[in-house]
């Protein structure tokens, strides 16, 4: 499963049906991103070892920043819980995780979304 927590207010879950094979497991998440522009949404899919097992549609991503008191936590999540299938400070993962990769394609943004991001950027740096 991935979830994507959209600020609090929306959780968007893509769920497998299949359970993950025992041994190691090669687990992969895809967004396509429907941009150009910010907060747009996307299609997350999930591969188990190479085969689709999930996909689903995220209405809208956040287009700033993160809350300061939230981390990028692998094997446990730390902070606020991302989705309500487990509490706060009980969710550590107890298998074992190897590698973790994030890749990043290339941005394209408008004009407009460049001025928007450095509006933000401003807002943020003078406290507002």
């Amino acid at each position: 499963m991935y979830a994507y927590n959209f600020l609090g207010l929306k959780t968007t879950k893509i769920v497998g049906t299949e359970v993950l094979p025992a041994g190691k497991a090669r687990i992969r998440l895809e967004f396509a991103y429907d941009g150009p522009g910010l907060g747009k949404g996307g299609t997350g899919t999930i591969l188990v070892n190479g085969k689709k097992v999930a996909e689903g549609k995220i209405d809208r991503t956040h287009s700033g920043i993160f809350s300061a008191d939230e981390g990028a936590d692998v094997g446990q999540d730390g902070e606020t819980p991302v989705s309500d299938d487990y509490r706060q400070g009980d969710n550590k993962f107890t298998g074992k995780i190897q590698k973790v990769v994030v890749e990043v394609g290339p941005v394209k943004l408008a004009a407009v979304d460049h001025e928007q991001l450095r509006k933000s950027n401003i807002a943020l740096k003078a406290g507002e």
